[in-house]
């Protein structure tokens, strides 16, 4: 092929901000690489006008739809920052011979010890008391400690399982797991806890925190609406790092604005930026799904998904590709 006329987009933001070694790799190929232009995630508009002569996109989350892979007729690889693939039309990407990779363990070790650290504020409150403190009020909050609680895990992946071995090492002594298939093999592999594998409804109705790490599917779209958080303790958190169309917003505002439930960790949204009423309840922690971002693992992410672009454009096997690609034959045009 003619390596000059690759060319890359990045629609992933913020790129290379800490480490250019992906820019570097990209330049070293001779690759015209155009980096996104607007700053912010773009919608499924700006993404038809971007894509239309591009062999290779560097993804985030933004919509990757059939709709705009019909725009773009050179587009043979779509490589994802990261683990989520609900933004991609797959189906539509294997019949267009769009090959999909990601990169599936790069960020577990930032997400999971984010979502231990906002356990740990949701069970302590400091977020409300440093709110409160601000305005000038004495805010002294009595909370819990992570080890006396019960922890329920909706969903035990490779994130899901990187929160429950940094949970046995603080010492929780009971952790309700809940997937829709159990693998015994887990409580092989954590001493010192007790594992329960528990059906949905039970692990919210006897969870004090409750975490998801799901897909997002039409399965799990809405699964934690009004009446499971309504089933859940009244004293209970619930932590959404995954995806944000898991929790439906509106019933959880509602059920917080009741009284019920003592808190809330929200990373992610089913629209992002987000802006709507749980901006106004104070024991809500509201994050800008930021989970996967520390800078080694940003950086790994960034570096893994160009590698796969490099590969694609040296005719090189794909070490990521997402299941059901494996057999993808595909090559870069030119």
């Amino acid at each position: 092929m003619k390596e000059s006329l690759a060319r890359v987009l990045v629609t992933s933001t913020p790129f290379a901000l800490v480490d250019r070694q992906p820019l570097e790799m990209l330049s070293a190929l001779g690759v015209d690489c155009l980096v996104n232009p607007l700053g912010v995630k773009p919608t499924e508009e700006q993404m038809l006008e971007l894509v239309s002569d591009v062999d290779a996109i560097i993804a985030g989350t933004e919509p990757i739809t059939d709709r705009v892979m019909a725009n773009a007729p050179r587009l043979r690889l779509i490589s994802r920052l990261g683990v989520g693939l609900d933004s991609v039309d797959l189906n539509a990407a294997r019949q267009r011979s769009i090959a999909v990779s990601y990169t599936p363990d790069a960020p577990v070790p930032a997400v999971a010890e984010m979502t231990v650290a906002i356990m740990m504020v949701l069970l302590r409150s400091p977020h409300v008391s440093n709110s409160r403190m601000h305005d000038g009020e004495w805010c002294k909050i009595m909370g819990r400690r992570i080890s006396e609680v019960t922890i329920g895990i909706v969903g035990v992946g490779l994130i899901g399982t990187a929160v429950l071995r940094k949970l046995v090492a603080l010492g929780v002594s009971e952790i309700l797991l809940h997937d829709l298939i159990p693998s015994p093999r887990i409580a092989d592999e954590v001493q010192d806890a007790v594992l329960k594998w528990v059906p949905l409804d039970r692990l919210l109705a006897e969870s004090d925190v409750v975490t998801l790490h799901l897909p997002l599917t039409e399965s799990t779209t809405h699964l934690i609406g009004f009446n499971e958080l309504m089933s859940m303790k009244e004293d209970s958190v619930i932590i959404n790092t995954s995806r944000g169309a898991i929790v439906d917003e509106d019933d959880l505002y509602e059920v917080l604005a009741s009284g019920h439930l003592s808190g809330a960790g929200i990373d992610v949204f089913e629209h992002e930026p987000y802006s709507g009423p749980l901006e106004k309840v104070e024991r809500c922690l509201l994050t800008s799904h930021m989970a996967s971002a520390s800078i080694d693992c940003r950086t790994r992410m960034e570096i893994e998904a160009t590698e796969e672009v490099v590969r694609f454009l040296t005719d090189q096997p794909l070490r990521s590709l997402v299941p059901g690609f494996e057999n993808s034959s595909l090559r870069a045009q030119g």
